[in-house]
């Protein structure tokens, strides 16, 4: 009988594919207002911070100007804040206030499938903003052709982490206004300390382990060493962080998630 039911199944990609077009047609659909005001953000910090303040820093960041430093960040930081709220605000209004999940799984999908298509779509956010953000830093000429074409990729597996995470809190939240613990508490020191405004090695000792273990950190490292193709043996450690994070946050937040769906 189990072996019937599985027949009754599209193919897994067909499966994954209808959750993330379903996000793509909503979010499509009131496009100006949902892409607009996370993209115009970071562009506000490189205005006020990088043009005002990086005046006044002559010193060079890790060889780059100012500038290249702060934008290069940005690229990581712009890729987790929408993934973030994407999987925090916007699956706990799809889950428990417009019961979008209870159609969506009496459809011939699992609630594995359901939420694999939600860390994909997470990804494909963060794709989107950090190519987002690279075309305006080309344009005033603080990054540069060819090398920056690999830092979607890198926006992709940040809003990917990021997704994960984000469902992973979202699958023990009871009220939308316990998020305001998740992003105050983790994502904004997470935004001033992982090496976006300022190198992690000035920070005093004690703290530096504990930048090392948050994802934004090698996200922003990855995103630089593309943009400016400088590529060096610790990336290797960052890379396989991102990937390892990736795969055991993933796992950890669709079965939690998974319980909470089918109850």
């Amino acid at each position: 009988m189990t072996g019937s039911n599985t027949k009754l199944y599209p193919p897994l990609h067909k499966r994954l594919y209808s959750v993330w077009y379903r996000h793509v047609r909503v979010y499509a659909k009131y496009l100006l207002s949902n892409a607009l005001p996370p993209f115009l953000e970071p562009l506000i910090f490189l205005a006020a911070i990088g043009l005002g303040l990086g005046k006044y820093i002559t010193k060079s960041m890790e060889g780059m100007r100012y500038i290249e430093y702060l934008g290069t960040g940005l690229l990581a930081t712009t890729a987790m804040f929408t993934a973030a709220y994407e999987c925090s605000f916007g699956t706990f209004i799809r889950l428990e206030r417009q019961k979008v999940y209870n159609g969506m799984l009496a459809a011939p999908i699992t609630a594995n499938n359901l939420i694999i298509g939600e860390i994909i779509w997470a990804g494909t956010k963060g794709f989107f903003y950090a190519f987002s953000v690279a075309v305006v830093l080309v344009a005033f000429g603080i990054v540069h052709l060819p090398y920056c074409l690999g830092a979607p990729l890198v926006g992709f597996a940040t809003g990917v982490m990021f997704g994960a995470l984000s469902l992973l809190v979202t699958s023990f939240v009871k009220t939308i206004n316990h998020f305001s613990f998740y992003f105050t508490g983790f994502i904004s020191p997470m935004f001033f300390f992982s090496g976006v405004f300022f190198p992690v090695s000035s920070l005093p000792r004690f703290l530096q382990p504990v930048v090392e273990l948050m994802p934004l950190t090698h996200s922003v490292r990855l995103v630089r060493a593309v943009c400016t193709n400088n590529y060096r043996p610790q990336l290797a450690a960052d890379l396989l962080y991102v990937v390892v994070f990736m795969v055991v946050v993933s796992f950890f937040a669709a079965k939690r998630l998974r319980t909470r769906l089918v109850n």
